[in-house]
């Protein structure tokens, strides 16, 4: 006979399993009902504050579900968001079902964890294939409406099917998987997965993101939603593109109801952060895992072995050391690297290499012997002299009315100055230029577009135009605040390598259109306020190479064949890309190929030097 005091316990026992029962049953009466009305009032408060670790169960990275949510949630939940898969991996019931599960990715996909409970037993069964991504989880509750005005000439919208290239696009100039050939089209309104777009007043797309809706996805007690694969055109000069879509996402789940909005960002990336915290996101205990595949390659291979290479060496050496081709960084600062596969070895400064000779890059690096050797070979060039005495100058300016100065020797835009109209102003960019280097030429300014073309083997592989830098106005930021805010988005987008410089020279532009630097533009509003459109100095570059007119891509292979160099970036002026009309106003021996992604600029220089490592 069991004593009377362990009766007790046992009664006791039965009481406490019999409220749990009661109130697992109360919460799963009704899974459409919202929260508030499911639970005893004076519980509401406490229990609906999603960013309390204690209470939402998704913030808790370790142990068993508790009963009444795992009961409610889908078994072993994923969605397709069109560049990969979300897993809901709280959804799994094991370790081991999990791991199968996330090593299931497609080729060519990035497949995220989400929600991992006990990461570390996860990744250990499979830890040659598995990591956990260095990101950080952020999380914004939705129980409050947005007052907010919308940001000026952004309109958010749901992605349309037509809305593919566009949004591909944006996605492949910065690095990120782009969505499969007909994914939008499977897209509907009441779906768990919606994508937006940010669109200007001419329909052009400027930037995307994914949003997820975790109870459609998973049947999720606790409401929540999540925010992926966020992305801006880098060429875009509209400010709060990235906010405008942020709180359209926040928006829309806020009208569904949802309770949060979560986000992974990579521990490094400042820039984001900071908008996210701006926006209310505040940093949660949430973990994701991924899969050791090409494309996430750079978040588990350890810290940099050279952080200094620029993008331009990097592109490079990242192609080599995917054909297996040895890499021996011999100045990272200066971009210098050896390659060697075999018994061949080659030396390279970014794109310039060996088999660039002295005479070819001396032709390129003098612009009055390019002038020469181009006119030489029939090609058109502008007109050009040596600045000398004033009565020259004048003259040659009172002949073509806009003139270009620039130094003899020289790269990114360093003492150009463009659309000079008076004497005293190019006076004034000739002595500037001589800053740079002691013999300064004026050239003829011809109309039109800059455009850019990449020869490589004496064959065309990218085209693109190079716009000068502007702004566009959002009706409350000064032109200077609107250029710094351009600016630190074209560092970010390419690794610190194009700004824009506030001296004395943006200044004239901007006085030359009749602004000031405390102006305020109006919405919508744009404003160039540099001429030259060097990506240095905060150009920005936009691919054409499918549009590029059979007569250009002709000219330049024979500027590259006349000046006998391998590979080159010539600059033309064009009227337009899709017509014959051109002149050539420059050619780079060390022109930069990251700038032309997702052209195959890396592929073929590669394929130039090492040609047996060729894909077959």
């Amino acid at each position: 006979m069991m004593p009377a005091e362990h009766d007790g316990q046992l009664q006791n026992e039965r009481q406490r399993n019999d409220e749990r029962l009661h109130n697992d049953e109360r919460l799963r009466k009704d899974e459409r009902l919202p929260r508030d009305e499911r639970l005893p009032k004076d519980e509401r408060l406490r229990r609906d504050d999603p960013m309390d670790p204690a209470q939402a169960a998704s913030l808790r990275h370790w142990g068993e579900l508790p009963a009444a949510m795992s009961e409610q949630l889908r078994d072993e939940a994923w969605v397709d968001c069109g560049w990969g898969r979300l897993i809901f991996a709280h959804t799994y019931a094991s370790p081991e079902r999990l791991a199968a599960e996330l090593r299931d990715e497609a080729p060519g996909r990035r497949d995220i964890a989400l929600y991992v409970r006990d990461p570390h037993v996860v990744i250990a069964q499979a830890p040659q294939h598995l990591f956990l991504d260095p990101s950080h989880a952020f999380r914004l509750a939705l129980r409050d409406g947005d007052a907010r005005a919308p940001v000026p000439g952004i309109t958010v919208v749901a992605a349309r099917p037509q809305d593919e290239a566009a949004i591909n696009r944006i996605y492949r100039s910065r690095g990120m998987v782009p969505v499969t050939e007909g994914f939008l089209a499977t897209l509907d309104d009441d779906g768990a997965v919606s994508m937006l777009v940010a669109e200007d007043a001419d329909g052009a797309i400027l930037g995307v993101v994914t949003g997820v809706d975790h109870y459609g996805a998973c049947h999720d007690p606790e409401r929540g939603s999540s925010l992926w694969s966020l992305a801006v055109d880098a060429q875009s000069t509209r400010p709060r593109l990235g906010e405008a879509l942020v709180r359209a996402v926040a928006g829309r789940f806020r009208a569904l109801g949802r309770q949060y909005l979560d986000l992974t960002v990579m521990h490094d990336n400042a820039e984001a952060i900071a908008l996210y915290a701006k926006l209310g996101f505040e940093r949660v205990p949430v973990y994701c895992l991924k899969n050791k595949n090409p494309i996430n390659e750079k978040l588990f291979v350890g810290p940099d072995r050279y952080p200094q290479l620029n993008v331009y060496a990097r592109i490079l050496v990242d192609e080599a050391r995917r054909r297996g081709i040895g890499v021996e960084v011999l100045d990272a600062e200066h971009g210098y690297f050896r390659l060697t596969q075999g018994g061949r070895s080659v030396t390279c400064r970014e794109s310039l290499s060996e088999l660039t000779s002295s005479i070819a890059m001396s032709r390129c690096d003098d612009k009055r012997v390019t002038r020469n050797v181009l006119t030489g070979a029939g090609l058109r060039v502008p007109d050009q002299i040596v600045a000398g005495g004033d009565a020259a100058l004048g003259e040659f300016l009172a002949c073509h009315g806009s003139v270009v100065v620039k130094p003899v020797r020289g790269e990114q835009g360093l003492g150009v100055r463009v659309d000079l109209r008076d004497l005293e102003a190019a006076r004034k960019a000739i002595e500037d230029a001589r800053r740079f280097a002691d013999e300064v030429i004026v050239e003829e300014r011809v109309p039109g577009v800059d455009l850019r073309i990449v020869v490589i083997d004496y064959q065309v592989v990218a085209a693109a135009t190079r716009q000068p830098p502007q702004v566009t106005g959002d009706g409350c930021s000064t032109v200077q605040s609107l250029i710094a805010h351009q600016s630190r988005r074209r560092e970010a987008a390419t690794h610190g390598e194009s700004s824009i410089p506030i001296d004395a020279e943006t200044e004239r532009c901007v006085r030359a259109a009749g602004r000031r630097m405390d102006d305020v533009l109006a919405a919508g509003e744009t404003l160039v306020v540099r001429k030259t459109a060097n990506l240095h100095t905060g150009g920005t570059i936009h691919d054409v190479t499918s549009r590029l007119h059979p007569a250009l891509a002709e000219a330049a292979v024979r500027a590259a064949r006349a000046l006998e160099i391998p590979v080159v970036g010539l600059d033309f002026m064009v009227p337009d890309v899709e017509a014959a009309d051109h002149a050539i106003i420059e050619a780079n021996e060390r022109p930069g190929l990251a700038n032309h992604e997702p052209q195959p600029t890396a592929e073929r220089f590669v394929d130039l030097l090492f040609p047996q490592s060729r894909a077959q």
